[in-house]
C-alpha cells in the first residue's frame, strides 16, 4: 500500500490532523512542531495525544514526520542563531516523545560565508549534544537545492554530517524531490543513477522519508521554488517512476505542494491510482 500525506496545520492538535487525513485518504501526514517562521510551540494536550493515537490507530495513520521551523540554523555565524537551534531542536524531540517512533526533519542550515566544513562541525557538534540512547525518534537530514551558503547541497555534504554523529542509528535522511532536481539530481532521464549515487555516498538503508514535490524552475536551477504534482518540470511520469521505484516505494511519501485540502487529496488520489501494488 502507498503510503501519503501531506503536510497539515498543527495549530488545532494532532486528533484534528488526524481527522483531516482521514478526509483526504491519506495514511500519514507532516506537520511543524511550532510556528515555522518563529519560535513558540503550542503546549500539548495529553488528551488531543490520546485522541490522536485512537484515531491514528483506527485509520491505520503509519509513520508521521514533524518539520522543524524554518528559523533552526545550527550552522548559523551567529552563536545567538546556533543557541536557538539547540534549545528548539531539544524541546521538539521531548515534544516527540509523545508520539513515539516516528521522524523529525529539519533543513541542515545556511553557513553564512563560514563555509561548508565549518557548517558541517556545528551541525554535527548540536546533533551530538541533543541526541540520546532513550530517544525513540528518527532525526532527518533533509536534501537541499542549493541556493545560497546552504548545507546539504549534495550528498556527500549529508554524508559528512552523518559520519561526524555518534548515535549514527538515531539518523536518516529525507529525500526532497524538487530538492534534488533544483540540487542538479536528474530524477527524471536517470532515477536509477541518482538513488545509485545515493547508495553510494549515504546508504539507501538511512533513507526514511520523501517529500514528494514537483519543481518549479528545474535541474540545476538551485531556486528551491515547489510546483504541484504534474504541473512543474519534472513532471507526472517521473513523479510515478519515483513512488513506484523499488528502493522507494516502501517508503512514506509527504506532499508538500502550494495546495489547499482539496488540492492534496486530488494529488494522493492521483497517486493512488498510479502506485502499483506489489
Amino acid at each position: 500500500m502507498l503510503t501519503i500525506g501531506c503536510h497539515l496545520s498543527s495549530s488545532k492538535g494532532y486528533a484534528a490532523m488526524a481527522k483531516e487525513a482521514e478526509k483526504i485518504n491519506a495514511n500519514t501526514f507532516q506537520f511543524f512542531t511550532r510556528n515555522p517562521r518563529g519560535a513558540k510551540a503550542k503546549e500539548i494536550n495529553p488528551e488531543d495525544v490520546q485522541a490522536f493515537h485512537e484515531k491514528a490507530k483506527e485509520i491505520c495513520i503509519q509513520r508521521i514526520l514533524a518539520h522543524a521551523p524554518y528559523t533552526l540554523n545550527a550552522c548559523s555565524a551567529d552563536e545567538r542563531v546556533r543557541e536557538f537551534a539547540v534549545n528548539t531542536m531539544r524541546d521538539d524531540l521531548k515534544r516527540m516523545e509523545y508520539t513515539p517512533g516516528n521522524c523529525y526533519n529539519f533543513h541542515p542550515g545556511s553557513h553564512v560565508k563560514q563555509g561548508a566544513e565549518v557548517g558541517i562541525s556545528y551541525i554535527a557538534q548540536m546533533l551530538n549534544q541533543l541526541l540520546t540512547k532513550e530517544q525513540t525518534t528518527t532525526v532527518l537530514l533533509e536534501t537541499m537545492a542549493g541556493k545560497g551558503s546552504e548545507v546539504g547541497r549534495n550528498f556527500e555534504e549529508l554524508r559528512e554530517i552523518l559520519d561526524r554523529v555518534e548515535l549514527q542509528e538515531k539518523m536518516g535522511v529525507c529525500l526532497d524531490s524538487c530538492h534534488v532536481y533544483d540540487a542538479g539530481y536528474d530524477i527524471v532521464k536517470d532515477l536509477d543513477g541518482v538513488l545509485n549515487a545515493f547508495d553510494r555516498i549515504i546508504g539507501l538503508h538511512r533513507l526514511k522519508a520523501v517529500h514528494l514535490n514537483d519543481s518549479m524552475f528545474g535541474l540545476n536551477s538551485h531556486k528551491d521554488r515547489h510546483a504541484r504534482i504534474g504541473e512543474g518540470k519534472i513532471g507526472l511520469e517521473a513523479i510515478i517512476r519515483l513512488i513506484n521505484h523499488p528502493a522507494l516505494r516502501h517508503l512514506p511519501f509527504y506532499l508538500e505542494t502550494p495546495n489547499d485540502l482539496e488540492g492534496y487529496s486530488r494529488e494522493i488520489a492521483l497517486l493512488r491510482e498510479a502506485y502499483k501494488e506489489s
